[in-house]
């Protein structure tokens, strides 16, 4: 998928997945429920907190900014 096509849930299973974690994974390591992740990976959650966010990035090692699509990035 082109990089600036690509949606926070894309994202966060781009890097879920190179970390090699599941959902589940990723739920125990951010505090964030394993149902939430799958809401927001596949486009279902309505609006994404930025607390969420906070916990997935740092589960994830990585910014938060790191998780905006590139169109939310842009001045």
């Amino acid at each position: 998928m082109i990089d600036y096509l690509m949606q926070i849930g894309d994202i966060l299973k781009r890097k879920r997945l190179a970390l090699d974690l599941t959902q589940v994974d990723l739920a125990n390591h951010s505090g964030v429920t394993q149902s939430m992740i799958s809401k927001i990976e596949s486009g279902s959650a309505d609006n994404v907190s930025i607390d969420v966010l906070r916990k997935l990035a740092k589960a994830l090692n990585c910014a938060l900014v790191d998780l905006l699509p590139v169109v939310d990035k842009r001045k």
